[in-house]
C-alpha cells in the first residue's frame, strides 16, 4: 500500500469569485468589492492562512495523542505580510507573503519544554507550514501557555 495521498479539488471562477469542491466540502473564495469581486467568502490569502491554522492544529492533535501530551485546545493568531503590488504586476516585486507571524495559545497545564516539544514536531510535520519553509517565507512562530 503506498503511504502517497493526491489531494483533489476542482473548482469554477466567474468573475473574482471561486468555488472549489472536494468530495462533499465547498469553498467560496472571493475578493472585496474594491477589487472587483462581491465579497461572498474570504481572499484566497486568508484562506492559506486560515489552512495553515486549520493544518497545524489537526498535526498537533496527532503527535498530542503520540508523545502523550494532555492539552483542552489550540487559539491561533496567524498574520502575513506582503506587497501588494507584486500581485497588481509591478516588476520586482514579490507577490508572495514576505512574513508570516505565527502565535499560538495552547490551553494546557504542561511545561513550557513540552509545549516547545509539540510546537516542533508539529511544525516539521504539517504540510502547510513545511511548504510555506519550503518557499523561504519567514516564518516566526511562538507557542505559548494560554
Amino acid at each position: 500500500m503506498s503511504a502517497k495521498t493526491v489531494i483533489h479539488v476542482e473548482a469554477a471562477g466567474k468573475g473574482m469569485q471561486s468555488v472549489s469542491t472536494a468530495g462533499k466540502h465547498s469553498i467560496t473564495i472571493d475578493e472585496p468589492p474594491q477589487l472587483g469581486g462581491e465579497d461572498t467568502g474570504p481572499n484566497p490569502l486568508i484562506v492559506l492562512l486560515s489552512s495553515l491554522a486549520g493544518c497545524e492544529n489537526v498535526v498537533a492533535n496527532l503527535v498530542a495523542q503520540e508523545i502523550g501530551f494532555k492539552f483542552d485546545g489550540l487559539d491561533f493568531d496567524i498574520k502575513g505580510t506582503l506587497d501588494a503590488r507584486g500581485f497588481m504586476g509591478v516588476e520586482g516585486v514579490k507577490p508572495q507573503f514576505e512574513h508570516v507571524s505565527i502565535v499560538v495559545r495552547v490551553k494546557t497545564d504542561e511545561p513550557d519544554e513540552r509545549i516547545a516539544e509539540l510546537k516542533e514536531k508539529t511544525d516539521q510535520r504539517c504540510p502547510v507550514y513545511m511548504t510555506l519553509h519550503a518557499a523561504g517565507i519567514e516564518i516566526d512562530s511562538s507557542w505559548v501557555r494560554a
